[in-house]
């Protein structure tokens, strides 16, 4: 196996009970020209040898030929990769798409296809760490195609950062309800399953958060894919979606108020990246002098312009897995979908997001103690250096929620990827997003 995994596969190896066999047989063939008693003695044995096989023979070349091989980078092998490794996997299937969910990753989308079994694998998978069996103490990227969070990451309501520590990266923990830990799966259909988990949290401030997170998640088919994005969807193209509609309560007795911290609900995606692959994400025309920057785009360092093109209502973020880098889009800028395209494999995705009109407070992540902790974003794209693995991101996230005791609210994400003819993709591109693909392809 290739540094890439290429050429690996689950299938076992022959029995090397056949070497045996060859050389066994060779001995009976020597006895064969020893002498004419000696030969009809080997005879017999000969042909008892051709004709007949061990029960555990049989039994070993049944299960050879039962057995499929799926190439890393299929969604086949990483569903048998995966449920060697965690308890009670899910799968949502419809025809050739399916996706897979994890109950003991908080109910996380692991990944999905397009294709059946050796069709591609679109979440990304950290397979070495998952396979060495460590728990890390800070974080487990342990990967997966969408996850559940909850903001602020950093500042004076933290959920990352213990009280009065320094937002050094030493200090900062994820909670393990959002990180190790696993949700209830309370039930599951054909193409939904229910999960649940109570929590209780505490923010950079002391204060203390219950909660009950319900995370649904649904398959979606191409007629619901036209109805959420509003166009049709070629029948000549191969798609899966997904959707998951994540509801948070307050189960405390006391309301949750701006002035001791609130939270928000944070989905983060993650996608295998290639030299290929171009984040895209619209956002409001304006005036800056109006609406605001048009993006934030100096988390880890200002991101090189041959890296991150702006204009005047897109931008394009190149996302090769190579350098970190993670953008920002304000609520006065944002849009309620952003996406991706591989030119080279010709994988349009699509997310489309709940974004609630009117709202401006959403939970800011820097990390240090802030002046203005409610100017958050609510979209946000990252592109991974390769420390952590070759993938990127497309994050969405909710307003801050300000639940009085008993009270819910909720945030939705969706979705698709599209697999096939780059002029119908062009299609859809232009439609959903507004931008022309062809130019990322070099056409």
């Amino acid at each position: 196996m290739d540094a890439h995994g290429k050429g690996f596969s689950i299938v076992k190896t022959k029995n090397n009970r056949q070497k045996l066999n060859d050389r066994s047989m060779e001995s009976i063939v020597n006895i064969f020209r020893s002498g004419t008693v000696l030969r009809s003695i080997a005879l017999c044995a000969l042909l008892c040898a051709l004709s007949c096989k061990t029960k555990s023979e049989q039994s070993a070349n049944t299960l050879a030929n039962d057995e499929v091989a799926f190439s890393m980078g299929s969604f086949g092998y990483d569903r048998e990769f995966l449920s060697k490794h965690y308890k009670n996997m899910v799968v949502l299937e419809n025809g050739e798409s399916s996706i897979l969910i994890s109950p003991e990753l908080q109910g996380r989308v692991m990944t999905s296809t397009a294709s059946g079994d050796e069709g591609h694998s679109f979440g990304w998978i950290n397979h070495e760490l998952i396979k060495s069996g460590e728990i890390k103490e800070h974080f487990n990227p342990t990967g997966g195609e969408e996850r559940f969070w909850l903001g602020p990451e950093g500042g004076q309501y933290s959920l990352f950062f213990e009280k009065d520590s320094n937002f050094e990266l030493d200090n900062w923990y994820v909670p393990q309800e959002l990180d190790t830990e696993a949700f209830n799966l309370v039930r599951r259909t054909e193409d939904k399953a229910y999960f649940e988990r109570d929590m209780k949290l505490v923010n950079y401030t002391g204060t203390t958060f219950d909660l009950r997170v319900q995370r649904n998640i649904t398959l979606l088919d191409k007629e619901d894919a036209a109805e959420i994005l509003g166009l049709n969807i070629p029948e000549t193209l191969k798609m899966v979606g997904f959707a998951s509609e994540n509801n948070l309560t307050n189960i405390g007795p006391e309301d949750w108020d701006k002035k001791t911290g609130l939270m928000s609900i944070w989905i983060l995606s993650m996608f295998n990246s290639s030299d290929h692959t171009t984040i895209i994400v619209p956002f409001k025309k304006g005036d800056e002098d109006i609406l605001g920057k048009k993006v934030t785009d100096d988390y880890f360092g200002k991101i090189p312009k041959e890296r991150l093109q702006v204009g005047d209502s897109v931008l394009f973020f190149k996302a090769d897995g190579k350098e970190r880098g993670k953008i920002g889009i304000s609520p006065q800028r944002a849009l309620p979908v952003m996406g991706s395209y591989d030119a080279k494999s010709k994988v349009l995705t699509i997310a489309k997001f709940s974004l609630r009109e009117g709202a401006t407070d959403y939970v800011n992540s820097l990390w240090e103690l802030q002046e203005f902790p409610y100017s958050g974003d609510a979209v946000n794209a990252y592109n991974d250096s390769g420390d952590l693995g070759p993938f990127y991101e497309l994050e969405s996230s909710s307003p801050a929620m300000d639940l009085k005791a008993n009270e819910s609210s909720s945030h939705i994400h969706q979705t698709f990827h599209f697999v096939g003819d780059e002029d119908e993709l062009e299609k859809l591109a232009q439609g959903i997003l507004g931008v022309s693909i062809k130019e990322l392809s070099g056409e």
